[in-house]
This record gives structure tokens, sequence and C-alpha cells, in this order.
């Protein structure tokens, strides 16, 4: 994998570039819809392609324990299984540790989880976590970690700390002896929880190897959004720009624009969809939840600034009509609008970086956004 950063915005450190992978080139900053299973929920690989995202992300834990590493190295990787033929990012499980915490127990060498499909036992360790990603074919690898919960002790961010440092330090010896690095890149994840102290020390000891890039880890799991903010502008001060910086876990417009200004260069997040599901839509002018009264006369598209198929085809009307009688094609039409906003959302950042705007449309977006805007509020 190579990385090259291509413009600069000059009053931030917001910036344009591009990862070239085994599975084709990609311009970032990117949003990576979440496929966790394989399959981005309500939508198709054919609308993927068609909505223009050139990488996903799938998660390793998942996989592992359904169809299977071994069933997936027998069907050529994920890529093949899933007839998807752009690049793959595979978390490693370590957010389920955040996630799935009443079924997992943190052990020095690992993490014991325990399957929520069957109750059976899985010790995934750092070479473990490779080897299922190799499986799968992943064209971006992710190093087991451990992310806590918020609040946190600071010697429960200490431990944390300590096991997701030695935990990449074995990956990346096991990267370079076994994997083609090539072909397969590997990614550090900082913690640290909201300790400045700990994430300036987590990132000098994670700086010593050499992997591909930088993922931030352990925020958006509670903390208060000053936190957040405060803990992302550390972590990106210290991180080499040479190197992509990937921020886990963000979905919001705002914070995706926070991020993207001090240096972020790629996000994923369930929230796009997830929201969708539950009937909120994701406009130029804010958020609209497509279910209230308000909208059963409405002749107008969700957005009218959206060219997706879905705004140019249908009414707010229709949307809620078919969302309220419990129609599938309703999650399937707001899945598809929220991911080509977020699409758009990308396409406007970089182009606006590129012309020296980026300034004027996170204004934009920050009066849309904002407690108040739109018809659900911000974010």
């Amino acid at each position: 994998m190579e990385f090259r950063v291509h413009a600069t915005d000059t009053a931030t450190g917001a910036r344009t570039g591009t990862l070239s992978t085994a599975h084709g080139e990609i311009a970032t900053p990117v949003f990576m819809p979440v496929a966790t299973r394989g399959a981005v929920r309500a939508l198709t690989n054919r609308d993927i392609d068609e909505l223009g995202f050139d990488m996903i992300l799938a998660n390793t834990y998942h996989l592992y324990l359904r169809p299977g590493a071994d069933a997936l190295a027998r069907a050529g990787g994920l890529h093949r299984f899933m007839r998807f033929d752009r690049a793959i990012l595979t978390d490693s499980g370590g957010f389920q540790v955040f996630s799935l915490s009443n079924l997992c127990t943190v052990r020095e060498e690992g993490v014991e989880f325990r399957s929520h499909i069957d109750g059976s036992r899985h010790l995934f360790t750092p070479r473990l976590v490779l080897d299922a990603q190799r499986a799968i074919g992943s064209d971006i690898m992710m190093v087991l970690d451990e992310c806590i919960h918020y609040p946190a002790t600071e010697a429960q961010a200490r431990g944390a700390l300590e096991k997701t440092v030695a935990w990449a330090r074995d990956s990346h010896g096991y990267w370079r002896e076994r994997f083609d690095t090539g072909r397969q890149a590997l990614f550090a994840i900082t913690q640290g929880g909201v300790y400045e102290h700990l994430r300036r020390e987590c990132i000098e000891r994670l700086l010593e190897l050499d992997v591909s890039g930088y993922a931030i880890g352990g925020l958006s799991v509670g903390e208060p959004k000053e936190l957040y903010r405060a803990m992302t502008e550390l972590t990106l001060g210290l991180l080499p720009a040479h190197k992509p910086r990937y921020m886990m876990g963000v979905g919001s417009p705002l914070e995706i624009l926070y991020a993207v200004s001090r240096g972020v260069d790629m996000f994923d997040c369930v929230m796009p969809t997830r929201i969708a599901r539950n009937g909120t839509l994701y406009t130029d002018a804010g958020r609209i939840n497509i279910k209230t009264a308000r909208f059963a006369d409405d002749v107008g598209p969700i957005d009218a600034g959206c060219p997706c198929y879905v705004c140019r085809t249908f009414s707010r009307a229709y949307l809620r009509h078919i969302f309220r009688a419990g129609e599938i094609a309703a999650l399937i039409y707001n899945t598809y609008h929220n991911l080509s906003f977020m699409k758009r959302l990308m396409d406007r950042i970089a182009a606006s970086i590129a012309g020296g705007s980026f300034g004027a449309l996170m204004r934009e977006y920050e009066r849309a956004y904002a407690p108040g805007g739109g018809d659900t509020g911000g974010d």
C-alpha cells in the first residue's frame, strides 16, 4: 500500500490524498460504509458500486465466527466470496472488547470471547487476528487492541495501553515475517483513554513500529464532545504526516469535518445506515425524521440538492408512507440516500480542500447541524 498527499488546506490541517491498494486507488478523505458480516445492511453490492464507494469495512470478529476463516480461505477470500472487487479494511475485533464486554475476558495474551452465536469460546491473540485477516484477504488489516469504556480510571487506561502496544509489537513482527506487506497493509491503533500523557506515550511507542498507517481508537465511546475533540487534536499533532490517519467509528457530519480539519484521512461508522433504518435522514440543511406527520403531504424530495436515485424518484410523503407501513423498501431507500449523502459530503470536502474553500464548507454544515438546526436537531 502507498499513500500520497496531494493538497492541504492553508488555514487548517485538512488534506487530500490517494491510498493505493491491491484492489485499486482510494481518494482521501474517505468514508467507508460498514459491511460487518460481508454486506452493507439493506443494500446490495450493486448499490455500493452505483454510489461510488471504493472501500468498505468488514469485521474480523464476526467473519471469524461465521462463515469462519477456513471457509473464507477456501472461497479465495472475502473479495471473491462477496463478489466485491474494490478495497476492504477489516477491524481486528478490538472494538468488540467494548461493545461485547459481557462476552469477553481480556488477558495478557489476548481476548477470550464467548460467541454471541452459540456460546463457544475463542481466544483472539494478535497473531490469530492477523491470520484471520489473511484468510479474509483484507487490503488493510488492523492490529488487536483493547478499547475501553468511558469513564475509565487512569489505571484501566494504562492497562489497555500496555496491552495495545504489546499486541501491536507482536503483530508488527509477525506481519513482517509472514505476510506480503505490500499487498496487505497493517495499521496500529492509538489508545490511552482521555488521559493526555497516556495518549502521548502510546503514540511515541507505536511510532517505533514501521506500520502502514495509524488509527485513532478509544474515542466516540461516550466521552463528552470536548474531550473527544481535545484527544483528537492531540493525537493528530503527534502522528506522522506521511502516513494515513484513520478515525475509527465516527460518522457524524460535524465530527467528520472537525477531524478532517485536523488531518484525518479515513472514517467508518454504522451511524448513517443505522439511523436510516430508524427513519432519520441526512440533508444539506440538517437531519430530518421522515416519520413525522409534517411530511404526510410533502411531494418534495428528501433533499433538493441531492442527485441520488431516491431523491430523483420519490417524495417525502411516499417515503414516510412506506416506512410507517413497515415496507422493507423504506429501509433500502433511506439507507441508499444516507450513504449517497456521505459520499457526496466526502467529495465536497475534497473539492473544497483543493479549491481553498474548506473553511466555508465547514461553516455551512456547522449552521445546518448546530443544535436546533434541521428538523431533529444537530449531531
